[in-house]
């Protein structure tokens, strides 16, 4: 399987053991709303799982899919509390197909500051 396959694996399963395995040991994650990029496999996976949890609810759905040999841009959309959000997730793969690099950009503004605190929340949830 590919590493873009894996990653739709884990969307649809949600296997917190699936995403730690996919993900590189020296990963680094970008969020829209930390100034300075997180690096490495735990706090990545920290924000990943809990971006799964905050945004991966019925409504989120990728709309879009834009793919080269080591990655893609995934566009995506959720509604959470009345608020439309657009976003996309970019994602780089290694040879062996596990994630180093994955930065997500969204909008509009007051998507983001919602994102801030529910992340924040589910962040705080998890230490």
């Amino acid at each position: 399987m590919t590493g873009l396959g894996s990653w739709y694996a884990y969307t649809k399963s949600h296997d917190s053991a699936a995403l730690w395995d996919l993900l590189h040991p020296d990963a680094v994650f970008e969020s829209p709303v930390v100034h300075s990029p997180q690096r490495g496999r735990d706090i990545t996976f920290k924000y990943l799982a809990s971006a799964e949890k905050v945004l991966g609810g019925p409504g989120f759905t990728y709309v879009g899919e834009w793919t080269n040999e080591r990655g893609a841009v995934l566009e995506f959309k959720t509604m959470i509390d009345g608020i439309e959000i657009n976003g996309v997730d970019i994602i780089t793969f290694d040879t062996d197909r596990r994630i180093t690099h994955f930065k997500v950009m969204v909008r509009p503004l007051k998507a983001i500051n919602m994102l801030h605190r529910l992340m924040a929340e589910q962040l705080a949830a998890q230490s």
